[in-house]
């Protein structure tokens, strides 16, 4: 069994920091296997929050995949936004923005979706979607293969579609050549799972798709701080969402859901 952390949307420059020292005490508890951020660590692309950032990444157990978000984009500098959008997070965070992570039991693959050119959407190209897809399709059926972007590529019906991810629909179609389980993701600063079968009409193919609240932003959209962790086995990831309890001052275990890998691709366990 792996298991995974899975935290989005940090936010420094609006983080609450009371909540620094009990995720960082619960997460060590947790002792995952890989830390996966996906994406926006600051909120408006400053050297100051990305610093913040850094020295938070350092104080969590490694390794650590982690992806850029929208808000990792310069927003008022229009030539770092146009011309270096992702230099200050190359220099705090990592120069790499399609990190990876490969054992015997799971894949875990990163894929850049900030863009320049909108301001709050993201976008994927084949060029990104042929990168992953050559580091999974040889994998062995026993490895669980792990995708994580900022944007998602799905979401439950009553949200709007603008959303999910640019070219979610050729992606997810060459993704489903290699068996790609789950999906990770943020951005919407909710948390969620379920699995691709209604959006994406792929026979025999169904992604199982995990969105993580925000972690630390004082910008909680309705919903309380939250991450998640996942258990992962062969043919069965079990879903943990710990949620921040003002009484206790703490992370606690909130909801617990499992999915299984059918002949259907991963549906909810019965």
């Amino acid at each position: 069994m792996r298991t995974i952390a899975h935290l989005s949307d940090l936010h420094f420059g609006r983080v609450d920091a009371q909540l620094l020292e009990p995720l960082r005490r619960r997460l060590s508890a947790l002792a995952p296997d890989v830390v996966v951020i996906s994406g926006d660590l600051t909120q408006r692309a400053k050297p100051e929050e990305f610093r913040e950032a850094r020295r938070f990444l350092d104080t969590l157990a490694k390794p650590q995949i982690v992806v850029p978000g929208n808000h990792d984009v310069p927003l008022y500098n229009v030539f770092q936004r146009f011309f270096a959008p992702l230099s200050k997070y190359k220099r705090y965070i990592s120069a790499d923005l399609e990190p990876a992570y490969i054992d015997d039991e799971i894949a875990v693959v990163g894929i850049n979706t900030a863009r320049s050119l909108v301001f709050k959407g993201g976008r994927i190209n084949e060029e990104q979607v042929e990168s992953v897809r050559l580091r999974l399709c040889d994998l062995g059926q026993g490895v669980t293969k792990i995708v994580v972007t900022h944007h998602p590529f799905d979401l439950p019906e009553d949200w709007d579609d603008d959303h999910i991810v640019g070219r979610a629909k050729m992606a997810m179609q060459m993704l489903a050549r290699c068996g790609a389980d789950v999906l990770l993701a943020g951005h919407v600063h909710m948390s969620h799972a379920g699995h691709t079968a209604k959006r994406y009409k792929i026979d025999g193919y169904a992604a199982l798709v995990v969105q993580a609240g925000t972690a630390t932003s004082t910008r909680g959209r309705g919903e309380t701080n939250s991450f998640n962790a996942l258990k992962v086995l062969p043919h069965e990831v079990q879903v943990e969402r710990y949620s921040w309890d003002v009484g206790v001052r703490d992370f606690t275990l909130a909801s617990v859901e499992a999915f299984e890998h059918t002949q259907n691709g991963w549906l909810r366990k019965s």
